[in-house]
């Protein structure tokens, strides 16, 4: 859900060089769930199915953007922060209902949101 979100919150802010990506600590190239699909489509985002990609190790120059602290030090790269940093945290919706899925989309985007101020920050665009 991060990625699809982040895409289009960054593009309709005016970063489009930014890119995002997003992989799984236990990813198994299985689709995202219904219930992610659903949550993506109700906040009208793309919830076409799309296959999980496993992360494997950081590459330089790179900032990743974990979703939870414990994520964060599973990943060990030089520049990571978690949405934690950001602006609190986010529920882990992986084998949760529907409810819990949209909830997490919702601080997803809360959460990116402040991501790309803080781009346009360090840019100086704002």
């Amino acid at each position: 859900m991060a990625e699809r979100i982040a895409k289009k919150m960054a593009k309709s802010s005016g970063l489009k060089d930014v890119k995002f990506s997003s992989c799984g600590l236990k990813a198994k190239k299985e689709n995202i769930t219904p219930y992610a699909s659903k949550a993506l489509k109700t906040l009208g985002y793309d919830g076409r199915d799309r296959k999980s990609v496993l992360f494997k190790k950081p590459k330089p120059k790179v900032l990743y953007v974990t979703v939870t602290n414990q994520h964060k030090q599973f990943v060990q790269a030089k520049s990571v922060l978690s949405f934690e940093d950001l602006a609190g945290g986010v529920v882990d919706p992986y084998g949760q209902d529907f409810e819990t899925y949209l909830k997490t989309a919702k601080q997803i985007e809360d959460n990116v949101s402040i991501l790309l101020e803080k781009i346009k920050k360090l840019r100086g665009e704002i």
